[in-house]
């Protein structure tokens, strides 16, 4: 064991392309210096398959690469990441017609990964080799789906290399355009000049799940524990909670400093081939329920019963608390439960301290000796400058400000599509938000303050898979709707690594689209050199408009 590795590889069907592939990966391996051992056609059943999953069916073999001389079991499986991620690439930047085929389930030397557009009852019949009683495993991880997000394909069915997910990332778009942003500026003593090989991290075209376990897998291979890199990206409800341990909510609020929560209903069952275990989000929203039995099988799963396993057999069952994880850790031969995992982790490093001698708050920032006043005889104009309508200040705006209520409506609109309209539209009104509305309870940010956090950080972005106190050198908004008080305490701040600058955002109506196309440029001029000059906060400003001037709607200036 950890001698060697082995690859579920899907290819095309027609020879010459999948030899095409095979190339491809082997020409690899010796590049990374691994040793090639041979390839071996997965056996497998095609006749115990529906007529539609036979149809787009790849062709599955297995690759089998030795570790070089003194290289451990970490290296070697951090060296296969490479490998795959590399082969990924090249194939896809190839000429190779069916392309769309090759994929690689996994490539380890501790997990391999049958997986397929199969129904539960299918995948012995259909992956044979799992039926041999030679074959066996100390751990399976198995999860059955309808996809909601994606169109369901092969390579997108589940699991994926370290995890399975029930349920929908919300916030997908949002986490990957950070990671993207962030690829830039990750390094790592266990990857080395490696690092480059493996960009992008997120799978193109991946599904949220598939995207999550590449976040998953970057993480883990650079250093930190599966508990850690699921605690991380799935934080507990901490903000909130007045009962939470100091030093557990030291450690989220750290972590909330190097990256915004995947946030949405999910329930995550996990492995490494060591340890196997499970997640819940904070809100609970995904069952996960478990039992253990008289002779140490741990069963867990969406609901009661999905084995039937007899009443006197079992030693007792559970269900998995919203934020909580459970773990089985396979070379100790035990249960750990959430609160030594998460005692574990918030004693990796000296947060709380990190996080007093590094991180203030808007409310610690010193009064500033004047600020912008309301100008309430203005208030109906500026409002119809920037697109309010009765209908908003009616159904909206008044029942939240008045008595703090979620304005209701309706889950459907059936007003025209902005880019069909005849009518002028403000521009956010073409981006619709995209998630399962369906599958998604809203969330009272008032009433279930417990669950549902604002507080929202800003600082500069560092390494994400390093940690130091420089990480956590933040200013802490409770909100992120400011007052002009709070506006202009921001506007003044001169603290550590902070200094601000303010942009107009305003262009010249009489010079119609010109005139805006070359306010928009002039702003990302200017918003480059201050940065160049050390400017860490730039505020976007559309005070001051009048018959002259205009404002650039905010969606496209803070985009240019």
């Amino acid at each position: 064991p950890g001698e060697y590795g082995v690859g579920m590889v899907y290819l095309p069907v027609e020879r010459h392309q999948r030899m095409i592939c095979e190339g491809i990966l082997e020409s690899i391996v010796h590049e990374e210096g691994l040793a090639m051992l041979g390839w071996r056609d997965t056996p497998i059943g095609a006749n115990s398959i529906g007529r539609i999953a036979r149809a787009s069916q790849p062709y599955i073999q297995q690759i089998f690469v030795r570790r070089s001389p003194g290289m451990d079991q970490e290296a070697l499986e951090r060296k296969l990441y490479v490998v795959r991620k590399r082969a990924e690439q090249a194939v896809a930047a190839s000429d190779v017609r069916d392309k769309e085929f090759f994929y690689i389930p996994s490539f380890s030397s501790r997990t391999i990964v049958y997986k397929g557009l199969l129904l539960a009852t299918q995948i012995a019949n259909f992956y044979q080799e799992l039926s041999d009683p030679l074959v066996e495993s100390a751990l399976c991880l198995v999860h059955q789906r309808f996809s909601t997000n994606t169109f369901p394909n092969w390579r997108l069915a589940h699991p994926f290399r370290y995890l399975c997910h029930n349920g929908e990332i919300n916030t997908l778009r949002g986490n990957v355009a950070w990671l993207a942003a962030r690829e830039a500026m990750l390094a790592s003593p266990w990857f080395g000049e490696d690092i480059k090989k493996i960009l992008p991290i997120a799978m193109p075209n991946g599904s949220d799940s598939a995207i999550l376990d590449n976040v998953v897998e970057l993480l883990y291979l650079s250093g930190r524990s599966l508990p850690h890199a699921l605690a991380l990206l799935i934080p507990e409800a901490w903000d909130g909670d007045p009962s939470m341990a100091p030093d557990k909510k030291a450690f989220y609020e750290y972590h909330a400093c190097i990256m915004e929560p995947w946030d949405g209903p999910a329930a995550i069952a996990f492995t490494d081939g060591r340890v196997i275990g499970a997640i819940l989000d904070r809100n609970g929203l995904r069952p996960a329920r478990y039992l253990v039995t008289n002779d140490d099988l741990v069963i867990m799963a969406s609901e009661t019963g999905a084995l039937s396993v007899p009443p006197e057999k079992i030693r007792f069952k559970g269900r998995l608390q919203p934020g909580r994880m459970f773990l089985v850790d396979l070379q100790a031969g035990r249960i750990i439960p959430d609160e030594e995992i998460k005692e574990q982790l918030a004693a990796r490093r000296p947060y709380a301290e990190w996080l007093r001698e590094n991180q203030k708050s808007l409310e610690e920032m010193p009064d500033p000796p004047r600020w912008q006043q309301t100008d309430f005889d203005t208030l109906v104009q500026r409002q119809r400058s920037f697109g309010y309508t009765a209908d908003e200040l009616k159904m909206i705006i008044v029942p939240m400000a008045a008595q703090g209520q979620e304005p209701v409506g309706s889950m459907g609109v059936d007003t025209p599509l902005a880019c069909l309209s005849d009518r002028p539209q403000l521009l956010f009104s073409y981006f619709k938000q995209l998630f399962a509305q369906v599958t998604n309870p809203p969330i009272d940010p008032i009433r279930e303050e417990l669950v549902m956090s604002l507080t929202g950080f800003i600082g500069r972005e560092l390494n994400l898979l390093d940690e130091t106190p420089q990480h956590c050198h933040r200013l802490k908004l409770k909100n992120p709707i400011l007052t002009n008080h709070e506006l202009e305490k921001l506007r003044r701040v001169s603290w550590g690594e902070f200094l601000a600058i303010t942009f107009p955002t305003l262009y010249r109506v009489n010079g119609g689209e010109e005139e805006l196309e070359r306010a928009l440029g002039e702003l990302g001029r200017r918003a480059s050199l201050a940065i160049k000059s050390g400017y860490t906060i730039l505020i976007l400003s559309d005070r001051g408009i009048d018959k002259d001037y205009a404002p650039i709607p905010s969606l496209l200036a803070l985009s240019a």
